[in-house]
């Protein structure tokens, strides 16, 4: 899994991780059931705040992309493929009215 963020940016690091990681999934790169690394080590990575990637990870569970399972770790959540395309389209329509 690649990441790249930048502080030079307006967008909260925690924003740029987490829209990576759902393009990652939506384009099949990440495949569902496939294991995330840990906060910890791609925090370190990334030399950003555990805190920081805690929440990108968290906004990816609370929208349904990843799943946690205490003791071992987070997972591309093993949603149906009509959910992926749904998202898609919302992104398609907010680039749209922009």
């Amino acid at each position: 899994m690649e990441i790249t963020v930048s502080n030079k940016t307006s967008r909260p690091l925690y924003e740029q991780i987490s829209s990576q990681v759902k393009a990652q999934i939506m384009s099949g790169a990440l495949k569902a059931g496939e294991a995330l690394p840990s906060i910890h080590s791609l925090a370190r990575s990334l030399q950003i705040s555990i805190l920081t990637l805690q929440k990108a990870y968290d906004l990816l569970q609370t929208d349904g992309f990843i799943e946690t399972t205490v003791g071992k770790g987070c997972f591309v959540s093993v949603q149906n493929q009509d959910f992926y395309l749904e998202e898609q389209q919302k992104k398609m329509r907010s680039i749209s009215t922009r």
